[in-house]
């Protein structure tokens, strides 16, 4: 036995030192180290970083999770300690970055220079990218822009006999929304592997002939801690992937031949955007307005003649309602999470970047801005001429025409995310803090707040716009709970836990009395908005596991609802019946937005605008 292995370490060690002939790249790869200032993981990557500076590699990459909440402190913290790595280093952000992030994901292109990036070694491209999930619950996402800049930059960059190797937070897999655009640029190239990290465990896996390899975490349980080595010999046509526990000599965990027989570079141009058909659906007509050339995350404003909405590029656009043509563009500095909001000759432009912005409807031109001691991803409110907004760790109101601060509530410990509901004299919004809060929208002052008892920022109601009558307030949270709370006093109605697995996803009845919460098994479940939690029924909508955090909407008799995977359903309010389902893309819907024509208008992340209109027909075949 004590031969067997000594005969297996020879073998291990003969192949490492197989590196030091040509034609073979030696990489280490980091990937989910989780660091806080002063946790274990903290101590433990300073030793990683010292023995990878020892080791004989080519280039050093950190594969996603930094951090376990993405602040500007844990950011800045793992920085000082990666700036100590002496190869080339290269690095993308993860979903623990892009989910929580303090600066909407600002912070980490500012200390970094980009969440994306491509480098040689010998004959071999290493080409990695972001893939969110961005600022709220979703599946991972290639951002538009990137899947056109992968392909335009592998396109010049790869010569005859040249390699490729992907490198992702996410596998190839369903995890992505829109792994199958990306998947089909990596077919058009020699991709030898892609990496990944995210799930903390070892896999190889295949997708469409493409090898996937999942590489450990910083810490894999049990005081293992340690990295990925990989050997990449392009001569011979074999991978080697060792598992280096810090301290220890390495094993070998996968060897595997390169597979490119899936290679097609005659593959046509990939259609990012694929062209969408007309629906017709009994009274129902559903018509894409605009494919943009980034992706999107905010719900759309609207007036009488545009749209508005901003991109991942930092562009906020207002294109015509009827053809999508483009009116205008203003660029920030950051990507855009907020809807814009409209009110009488202004466009407000919530932004991450740090800004509150009026920008003239006409000429897309900036009139005045607010600088902010924070990044603006929430929805704003504009009621009788006044923006009530929300931010990081403050709520404002605005006097709109006058661009005049009326009032500012500072006490809230994280950032506000979701659209408030304006009632009365009431402001009613949730926030990252573990609080929803009542606040006198004349005054500014506090009326009440609750919270679920939970002490974890991320079971908050941060992210859900609640359903509000003249005396309760209903909210889901990522609780998986059912809340009903006294509008008056704060004080706790009702709470309702039962299988249903809402979250986040909610909307409300034109009368008021009931409630509508999409549910994690993609149904639809309606309750009564009473004095004690009341079931009235349930649909399926055919959409399985589901978590987007877009509102319900009813308007004239339906019921409108958006998945994580670009389905729409559409629910008669009266019968209880789905009445259809559309397949409108791939990507997680933002939300809708009912115009003064009647008119609905949603955005999918994917980059694409679509309006669903009612037919003057009453039937059409």
């Amino acid at each position: 036995m004590v031969k067997k292995r000594s005969f297996l370490f020879l073998l291990v060690t003969l192949a490492w030192a197989l590196a030091v002939q040509g034609g073979v790249v030696k990489l280490a790869i980091l990937s989910d180290v989780h660091v806080t200032p002063g946790n274990a993981n903290e101590g433990k990557l300073r030793e990683a970083v010292a023995e990878i500076n020892a080791a004989d590699v080519d280039a050093v990459m950190l594969t996603g999770d930094l951090t376990n909440e993405g602040s500007d402190e844990q950011l800045r913290n793992i920085k000082g300690i990666l700036d100590a790595i002496t190869h080339p280093f290269y690095i993308i952000p993860g979903n623990h970055e892009n989910n929580w992030s303090q600066s909407a994901c600002k912070t980490f292109n500012d200390l970094w220079g980009s969440d994306r990036f491509v480098f040689t070694v010998d004959n071999l491209v290493v080409v990695g990218m972001n893939c969110g999930p961005f600022m709220k619950m979703g599946d991972g996402h290639i951002k538009q822009e990137d899947l056109l800049w992968l392909d335009s930059t592998l396109n010049a960059m790869v010569k005859p006999g040249m390699r490729v190797l992907s490198v992702n937070h996410y596998p190839i897999l369903d995890d992505l929304d829109n792994y199958r655009a990306y998947v089909d640029i990596l077919k058009k190239y020699p991709v030898i592997t892609h990496q990944c990290g995210h799930y903390h465990s070892w896999r190889l896996y295949e997708t469409d002939g493409i090898n996937g390899l999942m590489v450990r975490a910083l810490d894999m349980g049990g005081g293992n801690y340690g990295y990925t080595l990989m050997t990449i010999d392009l001569d011979r046509q074999w991978i080697y992937v060792y598992n280096k526990v810090i301290g220890k000599e390495p094993q070998q965990m996968y060897a595997y031949h390169i597979n490119l027989d899936y290679y097609t570079p005659q593959l046509p141009e990939i259609a990012f955007v694929p062209e969408f058909e007309y629906q017709q659906r009994l009274k129902f007509r559903i018509n894409r307005v605009l494919a943009d050339n980034a992706s999107i995350f905010t719900r759309v404003g609207t007036d009488d003649k545009n749209l508005y909405f901003g991109n991942s590029l930092g562009y906020c656009k207002a294109v015509d309602k009827q053809t999508g043509d483009l009116r205008w563009q203003y660029k920030t500095d950051a990507m855009l999470f907020s809807r814009p909001a409209v009110s009488g000759k202004y466009v407000i432009l919530p932004t991450s970047d740090k800004r509150l912005v009026w920008i003239d409807k006409q000429t897309g031109k900036a009139k005045w801005q607010y600088n902010a001691d924070g990044p603006y991803v929430a929805d704003g409110v504009v009621k009788d001429g006044v923006l009530y907004q929300g931010g990081f760790k403050t709520f404002q109101a605005w006097d709109v025409k006058r661009h005049r601060l009326l009032w500012h509530y500072d006490s809230i410990n994280n950032y506000c995310q979701a659209a408030p509901v304006v009632d009365g004299n009431d402001v009613i919004f949730g926030a990252w803090d573990t609080n929803l809060r009542s606040i006198n929208r004349r005054t500014g002052k506090l009326n009440w707040q609750w919270n679920n008892g939970k002490s974890a920022n991320l079971y908050s109601p941060g992210n859900v716009v609640p359903v509000v009558t003249p005396e309760r307030v209903i909210i889901v949270a990522p609780d998986r709970v059912t809340t009903a709370i006294d509008r008056r006093d704060g004080s706790q109605v009702w709470r309702e836990k039962n299988d249903n697995k809402v979250r986040e996803s909610l909307g409300r009845s034109a009368d008021g009395n009931v409630s509508y919460a999409k549910t994690m098994d993609g149904e639809l479940v309606a309750m009564s908005t009473g004095d004690r939690y009341e079931f009235l029924w349930k649909v399926d909508l055919g959409f399985g596991y589901e978590h987007a955090p877009c509102i319900v909407l009813e308007h004239d008799g339906f019921i409108y609802c958006g998945s994580r995977r670009g389905l729409l359903a559409v629910v008669d309010a009266a019968t209880h019946q789905l009445v259809f389902t559309s397949k409108l893309g791939s990507s997680e819907f933002n939300g809708f937005e009912v115009d003064n024509n009647g008119d609905i208008y949603c955005s999918l992340i994917e980059g694409t605008i679509f309006r669903i209109a009612k037919w003057n027909v009453a039937y059409c075949e």
